[in-house]
């Protein structure tokens, strides 16, 4: 494991963007939009979750099987293509076709040279209403993960996983500074009133948690607009941010529109709030045997 200079800054680009039924267009959208990151100076880009579709997971169908790729495939090969020709860092969040009747929602990390470092499975799959993703993903079997890139160690999760202290601690403890999550939420339309703005302070607070329980960087692309696949569908809320290694909002996006974050970040600080709130060193590895146990009676 090699770590990033102490004084490193990088800079990090999130893209947020409403997604078409056309997944060809989703794909140009989506690197124009980080071809543009790219110009504006970011480093190490990431893309919203399963960007090249709408939400398909709103309904159990089986023609949806048809949006996934494999993994290298058309969409890896484009990326790797404008990582290596605008020397940046790309997580691209895809729905991989392994083998028949076997997909994931992966997420692959390509280094600035265009080399395919490697994947990310997301672990937990939800089954809520519009949310019916075990319909469609296998969980992930390649572990929590962290990866040099060349401008910094990074670890990836996806979506649902964003609620699992456990996920954040097991990436944070490969090393990883900053913690990106590929996302894709939103409220019910008919549930907004009542509940929209405690939902989404739940989200952002506990993501913001996973950066100073970790003394780490949290970065979270989510998509914006209403699909409509199935009953009220889902009005996605955006929002995407940035959080520092004690939890403070570095840059937000707006509920609304594409758009995308380049957000300086100092390598420097994960040091230094990893030593003075020493919660790696203080942790009681030698009682926490439960936590592989669903429950203790």
């Amino acid at each position: 494991m090699t770590p990033s200079a102490s004084n490193a800054i990088v800079q990090v680009g999130l893209v947020q963007g409403a997604c078409s039924a056309d997944p060809a267009e989703n794909l140009g959208r989506t690197l124009a939009a980080v071809e543009r990151a790219a110009g504006q100076g970011a480093q190490i880009i990431c893309t919203q979750e399963l960007f090249r579709s709408q939400y398909f997971c709103q309904t159990e169908d089986h023609k949806h099987f048809q949006l996934a790729e494999p993994i290298p495939g058309p969409s890896t090969e484009a990326f790797q293509a404008l990582a290596r020709r605008m020397q940046v860092v790309v997580v691209a969040s895809l729905f991989e076709k392994r083998a028949a009747g076997l997909y994931h929602n992966t997420a692959v990390v390509i280094d600035a040279d265009g080399s395919l470092l490697g994947s990310y499975r997301k672990m937990h799959i939800p089954d809520d209403p519009l949310y019916y993703e075990k319909f469609y993903f296998t969980p992930g079997d390649l572990g929590f993960r962290a990866w040099q890139t060349r401008y910094a160690r990074i670890g990836v999760l996806i979506c649902w996983d964003q609620w699992y202290p456990e996920a954040a601690r097991l990436t944070a403890l490969r090393g990883a500074e900053i913690l990106f999550y590929p996302t894709a939420i939103g409220w019910h339309p008919g549930e907004k009133a009542a509940h929209g703005a405690q939902q989404h302070s739940a989200w952002e607070t506990i993501q913001r948690g996973h950066a100073i329980a970790n003394g780490c960087y949290v970065a979270v692309p989510n998509r914006v607009g209403h699909e409509k696949l199935s009953g009220e569908g889902i009005e996605f809320w955006g929002q995407s941010f940035v959080a520092g290694t004690s939890g403070e909002i570095l840059a937000k996006a707006g509920a609304a529109g594409d758009e995308i974050l380049v957000v300086p970040l100092d390598l420097g600080k994960v040091d230094v709030a990893r030593t003075h709130w020493p919660f790696l060193r203080d942790r009681r590895i030698d009682a926490y045997e439960g936590l592989s146990r669903r429950f203790i009676d």
